[in-house]
């Protein structure tokens, strides 16, 4: 009787938890403090609890001295000779997941006061929404921030809105993906992160869309940071070719998907469609 109670207990605790998963590289490991410092000063309904697992795309030494000490902090390796970019680590993180909800957090970004407690609440308050988006600021290197245009409406963003937004304005969409938080078994479901060099968490973006109505919220969730060293910020990453390649594939899978009909089961995005 004993050992059921501690089990349930477990299960319990599991079932209220937000795990932030960060995938991390030398460069960006400095920024970790910041990150983390946005999150301890995140407040969560009672019962509630964070856990933030970090994954370092490879193996150095560079990252593991900015790792922070806290108990609520796990931090793993790939290996050193196998490096696969934020998508493969965010996607490797997943195998030290064991909470209801996936909240993504970029190493040099830093969330905003309120937003893990914001989008949780709009989840929990309707099992037929799958994932939560949140207005993302710019954080510049002189401490100021600028937002940008474009912003949905406070509220549910139904299937397929993200996609048809991202097709007509040149392969942009009006929510960012680096604020996603979602439910974890959608997330397992449709296989984590995109396996391409960049692009990847838009894929995963417009998956989620073509599968489970979302949510945005108005209120700033994230500070996006701009810095010299980011990888966006490389010339490969807006290379014509690679990205008209990463573009076609993010399409195809999100078409593909909302094609079949499918829906996640019960208790994710709602019940399902009865034949």
């Amino acid at each position: 009787m004993i050992a059921d109670d501690l089990r349930h207990a477990t299960i319990a605790a599991v079932n209220r938890r937000v795990v932030v998963v960060t995938a991390v590289h030398g460069p960006s490991a400095h920024f970790l403090p910041q990150a983390h410092a946005s999150l301890c000063a995140q407040e969560l309904p009672e019962g509630w609890e964070w856990r933030w697992v970090i994954q370092e795309d490879g193996r150095t030494r560079d990252v593991r001295p900015y790792v922070p000490d806290d108990p609520r902090v796990v931090f793993h390796q790939g290996r050193q000779d196998r490096q696969g970019g934020p998508g493969v680590a965010r996607t490797m993180a997943l195998a030290h997941v064991d909470g209801a909800y996936v909240k993504v957090l970029d190493a040099d970004d830093r969330l905003a006061p309120g937003a893990l407690a914001r989008d949780l609440a709009a989840l929990e308050a309707d099992p037929a929404l799958g994932w939560a988006t949140s207005r993302v600021l710019d954080l510049l290197p002189d401490g100021s921030t600028a937002g940008f245009p474009g912003d949905p409406e406070h509220g549910p963003i139904e299937r397929g809105a993200v996609l048809d937004f991202w097709k007509a304005n040149g392969f942009r969409a009006q929510v960012h993906p680096a604020t996603l938080l979602v439910r974890r078994a959608l997330l397992l479901a449709l296989g984590g992160w995109m396996a391409l060099p960049a692009s990847e968490d838009t894929g995963l973006l417009l998956a989620l869309n073509s599968v489970s109505r979302g949510w945005f919220s108005g209120e700033v969730g994230l500070f996006y940071r701009k810095w010299e060293g980011q990888v966006t910020g490389h010339a490969g990453h807006v290379d014509p070719a690679e990205r008209d390649a990463r573009m076609a594939v993010v399409e195809a899978r999100a078409r593909a998907l909302a094609s079949f009909g499918w829906r996640p089961p019960d208790g994710a995005d709602g019940p399902r469609a009865r034949p």
